[in-house]
């Protein structure tokens, strides 16, 4: 049944919410959203207010039966009805509108509000409009909503449309961000009336893990960085809350190195007299948190989360933690040293991860010693966020821990390998061979923490022309960069020689597909003009890093081919006197055959050398290879 409804008419401020977002006052994050904010508005039409349910605000209109009405239906005359806060004020008002006749009845609409209508009072409502308390005063306007997208039309629209006509054309906060949607397997909305949410009896009938709400809320603030359509993976949940686990076992570490007596250190802690590993975790925590302090001022919420996890999962837990175990044996000098640095990146990191762990971080840093005679707030959510430390920052100790963990890196590649699976759990002598004095030298400064964490017996530096890698009986090599090599000694009886020629050919197979994919990604005719400067330049890096790679992985395989080089005027002299008293073709193709087999046994990772020496085989001339060749 068909019956008048309450309009809003929107056009007025469906523009002036229009100009706002175009002259800067309200912006839209991300800004791509911006187009369906003008597509909105600009074609916005009257807004029906009026609800038939059972729920929610009644309409504020009261309509007035009169003795002198022909009809006395509810509703018949629309210039019957008058708006007011209350029936007492609806009265009042009726009173004047309809003096000199008799009021018969005064009823208020069944009706109720639009729920949009009702939430889109909220930046006002919150704080006790229309009475203009000091809340009202002290917070309105905001500066952040955060938000749903599929909602800026229904919801942040309308508060800023409400907002500003109620509020002498105020915007009711500066900044709208919008966070991505979860949605089922096939991208739609999780909605009652769809029936595609999750039904825990059906769909987890043994339960969902426990991950708890940081574990969570992490996972989905990573999430953003996917795209604004979130396909929930509660396994991603779980990994973070193992993650969690990893925090608790970081802190009880410290605990036990800090001690009962200890006492953080009351000023900010200067690295030039630290050990090396000190200044460099204190260099890039601090610029881990510039970089986080950037993408949350940015709104890039997945962008800080991560800086945040690499920090705490890659350079804390992974590197600086086992690099000052050695600090803590016997009465080591740099004791003190590594406690601060220790206290100091467990209570910076921990106020850098609390808004994305608000819970576990709160337990954990309530268990840090305070400084001697410093007032410690009640909470770690009134402290202040992290800042950035300018004389933290060293470039030159960052590059340095940069050659090292490549180094360490490549001699943990190394004892991985299927070969060594006999003495992947010994402690091992390696020594490396430098092509320069600058790279001995930062080798030679850094024995200790190569030693520390690559697990090794003993660490040897020397310079080229002083390679003693033929004295070292039998070892396993990895190029770390152009002038640098690592040499790992092994129980010769444990490698498998056509095992290591076959993953040497796979690595140098890998490499060569993953350059030419970057060489053709870099090729297309618009790269120099539309891709940003910084990828550019990654890229750049990435090709370097791979030429390195595959000059260092064929060292091996050339000097295969420079031992068959050596037997080369053997053969050619034994295959010319087998022609001079044999000279049928057959038998001699069969030696060559037999030749070639040994030869691609031999060298097997020399593509060039294998193709030539097939197309001589195909042609039949195989003296013609062991010359050219």
């Amino acid at each position: 049944m068909l019956k008048p409804q309450w309009y809003v008419r929107c056009s007025t401020m469906g523009k002036e919410a229009l100009d706002a977002a175009g002259d800067g006052k309200l912006e839209i994050i991300p800004k791509q959203y911006s187009a369906d904010w003008r597509r909105w508005l600009e074609n916005v039409h009257d807004w029906c207010i009026s609800r038939q349910i059972l729920w929610g605000h009644r309409i504020p209109a009261w309509y007035a039966t009169l003795e002198e009405d022909q009809l006395k239906k509810f509703g018949t005359y629309i210039d019957h009805w008058v708006v007011a806060s209350n029936e007492e004020e609806a009265r009042e008002e009726a009173e004047v509108k309809f003096a000199g006749k008799k009021l018969l009845d005064l009823s208020q609409d069944p009706d109720v509000l639009d729920t949009w209508f009702s939430s889109g009072l909220f930046p006002l409502s919150a704080f006790g409009w229309p009475d203009q308390t000091e809340e009202l005063k002290a917070f309105y306007p905001g500066s952040v909503l955060e938000t749903g997208l599929d909602i800026l039309f229904f919801w942040v629209a309308r508060m800023v449309m409400l907002a500003m006509k109620l509020s002498d054309g105020e915007v009711p906060f500066s900044k709208v961000y919008l966070h991505p949607m979860v949605r089922d397997a096939h991208g739609r909305k999780m909605s009652k009336s769809l029936g595609n949410g999750i039904d825990p009896l059906e769909d987890f009938p043994n339960g969902i893990p426990e991950c708890g709400a940081d574990a969570l809320r992490f996972a989905l603030v990573s999430y953003t960085a996917q795209s604004y359509n979130i396909n929930m993976d509660v396994q991603r949940v779980v990994c973070y809350r193992q993650w969690c686990n990893k925090l608790w076992n970081a802190v009880r570490f410290a605990m036990m190195k800090l001690g009962d007596d200890y006492k953080p250190p009351v000023k900010t802690m200067c690295p030039e007299t630290m050990p090396f590993s000190c200044r460099w975790i204190l260099s890039v925590l601090n610029k881990a948190v510039i970089k986080t302090v950037d993408s949350l001022n940015g709104f890039e919420l997945a962008d800080a989360a991560n800086t945040v996890y690499s920090w705490w999962q890659y350079q804390f837990c992974d590197v600086f933690i086992e690099a000052i175990k050695p600090c803590f044996s016997g009465e080591n000098s740099d004791r003190r040293h590594a406690q601060d640095t220790l206290w100091v990146c467990l209570e910076t990191g921990l106020r850098m991860l609390h808004p994305f762990m608000p819970f576990v971080t709160e337990e954990l840093w309530q268990r840090l010693p305070s400084p001697k005679g410093c007032e410690r707030e009640a909470s770690i959510m009134i402290c202040e966020y992290p800042s950035p430390i300018e004389k933290w920052t060293d470039e030159k100790v960052e590059a340095e821990m940069e050659m090292v963990m490549a180094t360490v890196k490549t001699i943990r590649a190394l004892r991985a390998a299927e070969s060594m699976e006999r003495q992947r759990n010994e402690k091992l002598h390696a020594f490396a061979l430098c092509g320069n004095i600058t790279t001995l030298e930062i080798v030679q400064s850094h024995e200790l923490e190569i030693r520390t964490l690559a697990s090794l017996s003993s660490f040897e530096v020397v310079l080229k022309g002083e390679d003693r890698s033929s004295q070292a009986g039998s070892a396993v090599v990895e190029t770390v960069n152009e002038n640098l090599k690592v040499y790992l000694k092994v129980d010769g009886a444990a490698i498998d020689p056509e095992a290591e020629r076959e993953k040497m050919r796979k690595k140098i197979e890998e490499i060569q597909n993953q350059k030419e994919k970057l060489e053709k990604s870099m090729g297309v005719s618009w790269y120099e003009e539309k891709v940003p400067a910084h990828i550019k330049e990654e890229n750049a890096r990435k090709l370097e890093k791979l030429l390195q790679d595959g000059i260092g992985k064929t060292t091996l395989a050339k000097r295969f081919y420079n031992k068959i080089i050596e037997n080369f005027e053997e053969q050619r002299v034994f295959i010319s006197n087998v022609r001079e008293k044999s000279p049928g073709q057959d038998g001699l193709v069969n030696l060559q055959k037999t030749f070639i087999t040994k030869l691609f046994r031999s060298a097997p990772e020399i593509e060039d050398v294998n193709e030539k020496i097939r197309e001589k085989v195909h042609e039949k001339k195989i003296l013609a290879v062991l010359v050219d060749v």
